[in-house]
């Protein structure tokens, strides 16, 4: 069963952009090969950790987000994991997010066109009512 994932991942900050390209087209290969699709990677840059880690106070930031089982992640958080220049990474299944937020989305359309149909009979309802206090005569 195809799932969505999103893996997030930071490499050193010392890392030049050939050898990122090279370890993101390498993940992109394990993901293919394994009967999985890459949806898209965002290279979100050099960004300060909110603590230090392995003596890093900065890191690339990658965050890829991937379709398929749960094999092909099992495959990519290994090969994560012995990278060297991979300093820490967290993986999300986010299809069932997707799924609550578009509920959400569909009740929050329909509540708009429900209360959108009696706001325009309400706008011609004043009209009409107004028309017979004119001809009531004021008191004083």
């Amino acid at each position: 069963m195809n799932r969505t994932y999103e893996l997030m991942f930071i490499v050193r900050p010392d890392m030049v952009d050939e050898d990122l390209e090279k370890l993101v087209a390498h993940l992109e290969s394990t993901v293919t090969s394994a009967a999985g699709t890459v949806k898209s990677v965002d290279r979100m840059g050099k960004r300060r950790l909110a603590y230090t880690v392995r003596k890093f106070r900065e890191g690339i930031y990658v965050l890829m987000t991937i379709e398929g089982a749960g094999t092909v992640i099992h495959e990519l958080e290994r090969r994560l994991r012995v990278t060297e220049q991979v300093i820490k990474f967290l993986t999300v299944r986010i299809d069932e997010e997707q799924k609550r937020l578009d509920k959400i989305k569909k009740l929050r359309d329909a509540k708009k066109k429900v209360s959108a149909q009696p706001a325009a009979v309400a706008e011609e309802a004043p009209a009409a009512s107004e028309a017979p206090a004119a001809d009531v005569p004021a008191t004083a």
